[in-house]
């Protein structure tokens, strides 16, 4: 059965690691640039990109140009910020830029060049049916450390603790009342293995950590979600206070993985 909506959310990957993925691989020589578009607009109608150094306002390039226009330009690499409300993860400033990532949740910073990408996401047409077009806009940003990105090491690490108190959470829930649906999401994730995880050139340990994020991810979707126990307002705010560190680990952990082909090089 093919996974509704709702419960691919769970497992959807930004488009901004998308970009950072199969952009780096391109960079490092690893992938061709037409298999680079293809896997970065996936589904997407188009990307564009605006506002690149040197360009007139308002024009645009395809997302090809753009690319090759950043090597040009001295970019070697691209790292990947997942911010939420009071934790800026992977972000470096300055404020506006800073906002404009925490309101979409994502954004790409380029290594070697102080910009930063930030996709504004327009979908039109009925529901179930939609067209969707990526306008990535782009800023000056700082040149200074991204913050609160761990290593590939100490993210395996606490994600080996966050993916067994996750665990341990969900065998304390009523699982049926989280639903079928993400249950079924979860079980296809499980066998779906890591084919489609990050792209070429990343190393073994970045693909392994990605893969212990998702799952952790979903698993505290499934928490989340689970309303079939009868729980007091203590017992959900106890529940909020556990899931709440635990997806901040998971998303340090994504965003290490996907940093890693650049990191590890000491960019």
């Amino acid at each position: 059965m093919p996974l509704t909506p709702a419960a691919a959310d769970y497992f959807a990957e930004p488009r901004s690691a998308r970009l950072t993925a199969w952009g780096n691989s391109l960079l490092a020589g690893h992938t061709p640039p037409d298999h680079v578009v293809e896997e970065v607009v996936g589904s997407d109608e188009r990307h564009r990109v605006v506002g690149l150094p040197g360009d007139t306002e308002g024009e645009q390039h395809a997302l090809t140009w753009a690319i090759g226009r950043l090597r040009v330009l001295g970019v070697t690499g691209l790292r990947l910020a997942l911010p939420s409300e009071g934790h800026p993860l992977g972000l470096t400033g300055p404020a506006e830029f800073n906002s404009a990532a925490m309101a979409v949740g994502e954004a790409v910073l380029a290594v070697g060049l102080p910009i930063g990408f930030v996709p504004e996401i327009d979908a039109y047409g009925p529901p179930g049916d939609q067209s969707v077009t990526v306008l990535w806009r782009c800023w000056e940003v700082r040149n200074a450390p991204p913050a609160d990105v761990p290593s590939l090491y100490e993210a395996e690490r606490e994600l080996a603790d966050g993916l067994r108190e996750a665990t341990e959470l969900l065998a304390r829930l009523d699982v049926a009342g989280a639903g079928p649906e993400a249950l079924r999401a979860l079980e296809q994730y499980r066998r779906r293995g890591h084919s489609k995880l990050l792209a070429p050139g990343y190393p073994p340990r970045a693909v392994r950590v990605l893969e212990s994020a998702r799952q952790v991810s979903a698993l505290l979707a499934i928490a989340a979600d689970g309303h079939g126990a009868a729980v007091s307002a203590g017992e959900m705010a106890a529940r909020t206070a556990v899931l709440t560190p635990l997806r901040r680990t998971a998303r340090r952990a994504q965003v290490a993985a996907y940093n890693a082909i650049v990191d590890e090089r000491g960019d």
